[in-house]
């Protein structure tokens, strides 16, 4: 079986900084990759780097059958194509403040993937009843709780039917009272044999989720495996980061 996300070598610097040294990673379709480890160690970047918002130094991105090989400068073809085989879901939900949820949620389909428009509305509707907020179709984000906001940000990247979803922290700018319910929608599509690949600091979570997790550290994977990881660590600081962690939760 082909791996549906292969990343090969990916090196990233900002100026001296050498943020990613040849972070290699692959995922099967209908599983959870979380990655994890201290601010600072390139998780972040690295889920940029898939969706070429971070354009890397070297190394290579394939999701299906879109591929870019960062030794040279790509162009605008093979970003978009390679682009469009993901969904970004950040830490803030990017929300558009002046177009009500419906709107946000069409925006893509319509405008970048040319769908027709009653088409989009009617995915939108349903992607909003999948992640709980149906009936809210009308309100505008200044209207919605945080985690709502952010369960409508999942829908917006749900609406481009991708083959994977990015998620950054998707619940790092919540009240802690909000987050069980973005986490539950992300359960809900784990259930459903969606792709994802998410970077979180939630390791219980990451723990019932996973099939693979992968601990970032200076910019290199320094641990890499199943669920055990967060049980049962093999390497010093990947032990260390768990009891800070665990500790502070």
């Amino acid at each position: 079986m082909t791996d549906l996300i292969e990343v090969r070598g990916l090196e990233k610097s900002f100026g001296d900084h050498h943020v990613l040294r040849g972070v290699d990673f692959s995922a099967e379709s209908g599983t959870v990759t979380a990655l994890l480890g201290p601010s600072g160690s390139g998780k972040t970047t690295v889920l940029r780097s898939m969706n070429v918002l971070e354009m890397p130094d070297a190394g290579v991105v394939r999701i299906g059958e879109a591929s870019i090989d960062f030794a040279t400068r790509p162009d605008r073809r093979a970003v978009k194509a390679l682009r469009a085989r993901s969904g970004m879901v950040f830490q803030a939900h990017n929300l558009f403040p002046h177009k009500t949820v419906l709107g946000n949620l069409i925006e893509g389909p319509v405008q970048v993937q040319g769908r027709p428009t009653d088409e989009a509305v009617a995915d939108a509707r349903s992607l909003l009843e999948q992640v709980g907020l149906a009936g809210r179709e009308d309100a505008y984000p200044a209207q919605l709780s945080g985690g709502q906001q952010q369960r409508v940000g999942i829908a917006r990247a749900l609406a481009l039917r991708p083959e994977v979803l990015l998620l950054d922290e998707p619940t790092s700018a919540l009240d802690p009272e909000l987050v069980g319910e973005v986490l539950a929608v992300i359960r809900d599509l784990a259930a459903e044999n969606w792709t994802l690949v998410i970077v979180t600091h939630e390791v219980r979570f990451a723990r019932d989720v996973a099939d693979q997790v992968l601990f970032l550290d200076e910019g290199v994977v320094a641990e890499r495996g199943g669920p055990e990881v967060l049980t049962d660590p093999r390497e010093e600081r990947t032990q260390r980061f768990l009891a800070r962690v665990l500790e502070a939760g």
